[in-house]
């Protein structure tokens, strides 16, 4: 039986580099739009229904703190464990693993809430070993727009949520 690596998943899916670190590809993006006026004012204009990305995150990378204004479902399809850790606006951390033993805590699927600094890593994998990684799919509702997405500023975060200061220096990468 033959393993699938995680090149070989980047290239049959074919999948491009994300700014927030690991590979994405856009698999679906509604044909229907939302307008401005039905929407919250934070969005600034319309948006699409529904978008959804395969995303795959390798060992020794990570999906760097971010945020967006949607809330974005996360759905493990293979691999390696994923913790997601989530920075609420009110300062509290939450955690979620992403994975396939539910019987060891690990989720199927996580939303991660609109508003919150969020990003993600492998577990269980050792300091500098290779091959790990993660498949997964997001789906964001209303739909994703790079307009809506913020990479975070360790500075400015730390200042913010001190409390975190460990976690987000680790979780950043400016």
């Amino acid at each position: 039986m033959h393993t699938t690596t995680a090149h070989e998943l980047i290239k049959r899916l074919e999948l491009i580099r994300h700014p927030e670190g690991g590979w994405f590809r856009e698999t679906y993006r509604s044909s229907e739009t939302v307008p401005a006026g039905a929407l919250p004012e934070r969005f600034g204009g319309g948006r699409v229904f529904s978008t959804a990305i395969y995303y795959l995150l390798e060992s020794g990378d990570m999906s760097a703190l971010h945020r967006i204004k949607s809330d974005e479902v996360w759905h493990f399809y293979a691999g390696s464990v994923l913790q997601i850790h989530c920075l609420l606006p009110e300062g509290s951390y939450q955690e979620f693993r992403l994975g396939a033993d539910a019987a060891a805590g690990e989720q199927f699927q996580v939303v991660v809430p609109a508003g919150c600094w969020f990003g993600a890593e492998l577990v269980g994998i050792a300091e500098g070993e290779g091959g790990g990684f993660a498949l997964v799919g997001c789906t964001v509702a209303p739909g994703f727009d790079f307009a809506d997405f913020e990479m975070a500023q360790a500075g400015d975060l730390c200042e913010r949520y001190p409390q975190h200061a460990e976690l987000i220096m680790k979780m950043t990468r400016v």
